[in-house]
C-alpha cells in the first residue's frame, strides 16, 4: 500500500524502511528521497504516514514518542500530521503513544495499486480542516475517499478492505464454471473478467440498483433464472454477507488486541 502511494507522489515522499534492500528498490524505481531511520523521516515530513504492520506499531511509535517529548514548544509539532494505515490500530491507541499530534486513521484497499481503490478516513478532533484536506488529496491519488466515524472502521475493513479478495474469489469461481462447461481457461478468464467489470460499471454509471439490473437479465424461464435458483439454493448471497460479518468481527478482535 505504501508503494501505491509512493508511485503517485514520488517527488514529495521521503521514505524509510527496516529492510535496506526494500528502500533501495523504492529509491531506484521511483527516485524518492530516503532517510536513514524513522526519526530522520519524521523530522523531514509534514505528513507522516505509518505504513507498518500492526505488530510493529508499538516499536515505531515509541521511537517517535521520544522525539515528541523533546519538542520544547507545541508549535514545533503543530504542522505535523500522523496518518496510520495499520489495520486494527485505533486513534486512541496512537494518541496515547504519540501525544500532542493530530491523527488520521486510514483504510485503503488493494485496487489502490492501480489507482482504483477506495480509502476510508477517520480523524481525531485535533485534525483541522486544512490538514484533513491534505490527507484526502494524498489518498485521492489512488482512488476515491470517504470520511467515516472511527466506530465504522471495523465494518469498513471487512467490506472494502477485505472485499476485493471476496470479489477475486467470485471471479475465480466464474472462470472455473466456464471451464467446467467446456471453455478453454484463457477464453473463460477473458469472458468472466470483462463480464464482472462490465456489470460493476453498469451499476455505477447507470445508478440503477442491483435488483433492477438482475431483473433485466433474468428473463422468465431463461438460463439466468436457472442459475439464480442454484445461487439461492446454495445461499450465495448469505455466504457473502457472513464473510463480511466474519471479517468485521476479526477486525474488532484485532482492534481490541492492539488496544491492550
Amino acid at each position: 500500500m505504501a508503494e501505491a502511494l509512493i508511485a503517485r507522489l514520488p517527488q514529495t515522499i521521503t521514505a524509510t524502511d527496516i529492510n535496506p534492500r526494500r528502500i533501495n528498490y523504492l529509491k531506484k524505481k521511483y527516485g524518492i528521497k530516503t532517510a536513514k531511520n524513522n526519526l530522520e523521516a519524521f523530522e523531514q515530513g509534514e505528513i507522516v504516514i505509518l505504513a507498518v504492520k500492526p505488530q510493529n506499531m508499538a516499536e515505531v511509535a515509541a521511537e517517535l514518542a521520544l522525539r515528541i517529548k523533546r519538542a520544547k514548544q507545541a508549535s514545533q509539532l503543530q504542522n505535523k500530521l500522523i496518518i496510520s494505515i495499520a489495520a486494527g490500530i485505533t486513534i486512541n491507541y496512537l494518541k496515547k503513544k504519540l501525544p500532542r499530534l493530530p491523527i488520521i486513521r486510514a483504510m485503503p484497499n488493494n485496487p489502490a495499486l492501480i489507482g482504483a481503490g477506495i480509502t476510508a478516513l477517520a480523524r481525531d478532533k485535533r485534525v483541522k480542516h486544512n490538514l484533513y484536506k491534505k490527507a484526502e488529496a494524498i489518498f485521492k491519488t489512488v482512488g476515491e475517499v470517504v470520511e467515516v466515524p472511527e466506530a465504522w472502521m471495523n465494518a469498513v475493513t471487512a467490506l472494502s478492505g477485505s472485499g476485493p479478495a471476496f470479489i477475486y474469489q467470485t471471479l475465480l469461481a466464474l472462470i472455473e464454471g466456464g471451464v467446467r462447461v467446456g471453455l478453454p481457461k484463457k477464453v473463460s478468464a477473458k469472458l468472466a473478467l470483462q463480464t464482472m467489470l462490465g456489470a460493476v460499471k453498469t451499476v455505477k454509471e447507470t445508478g440503477r440498483q442491483p435488483e433492477e439490473l438482475i431483473a433485466m437479465v433474468a428473463s422468465p424461464g431463461g438460463t439466468t433464472v436457472e442459475g439464480l435458483k442454484v445461487l439461492e439454493r446454495l445461499k450465495f448471497k448469505r455466504v457473502l454477507v457472513e464473510a463480511v460479518a466474519a471479517a468485521a468481527q476479526k477486525a474488532k478482535n484485532l482492534s481490541e488486541k492492539w488496544a491492550q
